[in-house]
């Protein structure tokens, strides 16, 4: 029995719009495409440099999701690029030796993280490090309990699931890994009062919360946590994933308040947004209490962490952010950014917050209260908005301006705005211009109905 027809890469690339979503519908999400084309979403983008991406007709589109923090360097940053290409003829997976490149990206990485964190693993996306996290703390301190925050995001991996402070993406697994249990951020007499028993191993915590809809913690948290958790014997493990390598001003959002932790999560921006790499780092003493010596030497390994191509990107990456100050940029861009959303705030009440730090920032909007509308919907309006009103505006951003945002996992009422650390006061005015236009044109009702537009659209071209 002959093999059913198999599509090559050259085939792939020229693929119509709905050829893709066909194949999606059948192989590989139905309920993603479903969602993705509805709002018309589900775009063919066929080139993309920067902060810009382009489509199959050749409009250009700014990119303010950035990756989810992944494009620090934006769109194939050709430094990245170059490094990858130089190593191509080297062996990429080779076990039976010591990678060199790996060797230098861990040294590296040790000198411009803060105080003595030395130690690094290497694997392949944000989620693995943070399991790599988790498993160091239990096994250097011998302990089970790990503390995580309500409203938390770190990844959907067994382990970092478990420490995911959402329940909608908690509840289909359950019973999840044992031994997790949820505090308030930013609340740390709450935190006390769990570590107080002395039977945690381990607090996991991000310095801002990124999925939780960009929540910045009051000053001192970060610091009172560190303290806590010294006083108690745990280990603090800080997610870096998505705020490191310069995305909120500093080249880490822990030396703010100028926080050392045991284990720190690094992903995302590590591989330059070219190749996918995540590593957590961590200071001697902890590592090798869990993996010194041979016999523990392999307790925790990976196939492709550490690989030629994947190191190669990270060394290139990381220089590249040193060299362009990229950190110092955010902070500059970001406090323009930011006091120029907060005036639309002023301007329009459907705005409840604006908030962030450096070129992390979150748009959150108000529900509509009563109103002839949401009477004669007997209360569904408000339902809609609190569920999708920010998806109805990053699809009015993307439809009718051609810029690229998406909201948060945590709290879908805030759209993100998460470019390229090397966008320019330019390309933030045209955000501006566009949320001006979406919010004094149409409110609440004008988006709904525009959005329904978009929708009834994308059904009839089906």
């Amino acid at each position: 029995m002959g093999v059913e027809k198999l599509f090559s890469l050259a085939e792939a690339m020229e693929f119509s719009r709905q050829e893709v979503r066909d194949l999606y519908r059948r192989h590989v999400n139905p309920g993603l495409a479903g969602m993705l084309s509805l709002l018309d979403f589900d775009k063919a983008f066929i080139r993309a440099e920067g902060v810009a991406v382009w489509d199959r007709e050749g409009n250009r589109y700014l990119d303010f999701l950035g990756g989810y923090g992944a494009l620090n360097l934006g769109h194939n940053p050709p430094e990245v690029l170059d490094a990858v290409k130089k190593v191509m003829e080297r062996p990429n997976i080779l076990q039976a030796s010591l990678n060199p490149l790996a060797a230098a990206l861990a040294h590296n990485l040790a000198r411009v993280t803060p105080g003595d964190l030395e130690r690094v693993f290497f694997c392949n996306s944000g989620t693995e490090a943070v399991e790599g996290a988790l498993k160091l703390a239990r096994a250097a301190t011998g302990k089970v309990k790990i503390l995580y925050c309500q409203n938390s995001f770190h990844g959907k991996s067994f382990g970092s699931l478990s420490v995911t402070g959402r329940e909608k993406y908690q509840r289909p697994f359950t019973p999840l890994l044992p031994g997790c249990e949820a505090v308030p951020y930013d609340d740390l007499e709450a935190l006390e009062a769990k570590l107080a028993g002395g039977d945690v191993a381990a607090f996991i915590v991000e310095p801002i919360q990124g999925e939780g809809g960009v929540i910045v913690p009051r000053d001192g948290y970060l610091k009172g946590a560190r303290e806590l958790c010294d006083r108690y014997g745990a280990l603090l493990i800080v997610d870096e994933i998505q705020t490191g390598f310069g995305r909120t001003g500093r080249l880490f959002a822990c030396e703010y308040e100028d926080v050392v932790p045991d284990i720190m999560c690094l992903a995302k921006s590590l591989g330059g947004g070219v190749m996918p790499i995540g590593a957590y780092i961590a200071r001697p003493v902890i590592w090798d209490k869990a993996y010194g010596g041979m016999d523990k030497a392999l307790l925790h390994t990976s196939t492709f962490g550490g690989n030629t191509l994947a190191v190669a990107a990270g060394l290139a990456a990381l220089e590249s952010i040193l060299e362009k100050d990229l950190a110092k940029r955010a902070a500059a861009l970001g406090s323009f950014f930011l006091e120029k959303l907060r005036r639309l705030k002023g301007k329009y009440t459907i705005i409840k917050d604006v908030r962030g730090r450096g070129l992390l920032i979150g748009l959150e909007f108000n529900q509509p209260v009563g109103g002839w509308l949401d009477r004669l919907t007997r209360g569904k309006v408000n339902a809609l908005a609190g569920e999708y009103f920010g998806s109805l505006v990053a699809g009015e951003l993307m439809n009718k301006h051609h810029i690229i945002t998406a909201y948060t996992l945590n709290n879908p009422n805030v759209i993100r705005l998460e470019p390229p650390l090397i966008v320019t006061e330019e390309e933030m005015q045209q955000v501006l211009t566009a949320l001006e236009s979406i919010l004094s044109g149409y409110g609440f009702i004008g988006v709904t109905l525009s959005s329904a537009k978009t929708v009834l659209g994308s059904l009839l071209k089906r």
